[in-house]
């Protein structure tokens, strides 16, 4: 463990489809935009938000933004304790790139794997993950997610693994204090925050989704474990919504294939995506907005750091650690209110 770090515990809270300014771009401080507000659910249903949307954004993206009203808790955490407003998604798609990102520091595909997607990869991948490191460095993770579906399983070294637990089995563990060192948590699609679709295209999704993340946070929040957990709340990916904070910085482009439909993926950005909403949720948070820049892998390195794990691989080697979000020396802050 690192001896200046009192954490031992991180939960990550993933939700979906949301970029900054769609959801945090009217908080008072912030490099935001104001924009018409949104529905929700959302009049257009779900926008397009694979890459080839991403690159035709500047006509298509949707300028529409919810705000405290419709997500009160998290405009709550912001003003208890750090919202960052420099936070980027990993690559210039969707959602199943971002979250192997979240959970690997690498992708081997640029956006969501399908059989008939085949300028990229198929699925299992096979590459290196921080689940295993913590394993081998006799560490605890789990993920709490929808029973039928997870990422997780789609990485050849976490196949079948007994630590990809369903959702509703995250409470109890917090009530019994067995929570894992790194635990990443994600809510069921219809609480998950991403725009309805198909049979639920009326269903509420943003207030529903954003109030079953307040409850998760305040079940740690009333635990013993409180005192020694960091809660990071981030969204996938940009969902086909604006932010004004455009284009991303370029890291990479992308070396593979394209659709047979245009526009052609050839040598575009495939990192980073857009800003998303990222707050941090701690005893030993900086109160305020974090203008550091941040992406999902910092995630991923905060908890290497944290933990005395050594990078998976070059892009978490060269990533920030969300160090600033941080002041382990402050008194501790109590739970949310």
């Amino acid at each position: 463990m690192n001896p200046y770090n009192p954490i031992d515990h991180v939960v990550i809270i993933v939700k979906e489809n949301h970029a900054f300014d769609n959801y945090f771009g009217s908080f008072p401080g912030v490099n935001g935009e104001i924009l018409p507000p949104a529905q929700d659910p959302p009049a257009g249903g779900d926008p397009r938000h694979d890459h080839a949307a991403w690159l035709e954004r500047a006509a298509h993206a949707v300028k529409l933004q919810y705000g405290e009203k419709d997500i009160p808790a998290y405009f709550s955490y912001a003003r208890q304790f750090t919202l960052c407003d420099n936070y980027f998604t990993e690559v210039a798609s969707q959602s199943e790139p971002n979250h192997l990102m979240l959970i690997a520091a690498a992708s081997p595909i640029i956006d969501n794997a399908s059989a008939t997607r085949t300028y990229q990869p198929q699925e299992p991948f096979n590459i290196p993950t921080l689940p295993k490191a913590l394993e081998r460095a006799k560490l605890r993770w789990a993920t709490y997610g929808d029973p039928g579906f997870s990422y997780f399983s789609k990485i050849t070294e976490l196949q079948r693994s007994p630590h990809i637990q369903p959702w509703t089995r995250f409470d109890t563990d917090v009530a019994a204090g067995q929570l894992a060192n790194v635990s990443w948590v994600y809510a069921p699609l219809d609480l998950s925050e991403h725009p309805p679709y198909g049979a639920n295209a009326r269903q509420q999704t943003v207030k529903l989704g954003s109030q079953w993340t307040a409850d998760r946070v305040r079940t740690l929040g009333r635990s013993a474990l409180w005192a020694t957990t960091a809660i990071i709340i981030t969204w996938d990916d940009w969902g086909g919504w604006h932010d004004h904070l455009d284009p991303p910085p370029l890291k990479d482009t992308w070396t593979g294939g394209s659709p047979s439909k245009k526009p052609s993926y050839a040598n575009t950005q495939f990192s980073y995506g857009p800003r998303v909403g990222c707050l941090v949720i701690s005893p030993f948070s900086k109160r305020g907005i974090s203008k550091a820049f941040h992406s999902h892998v910092s995630v991923v390195k905060f908890c290497e750091v944290t933990f005395g794990l050594k990078p998976l691989n070059a892009r978490d080697a060269a990533s920030d650690d969300m160090s600033d979000c941080f002041d382990f020396k402050q008194s501790p802050l109590p739970p949310p209110s």
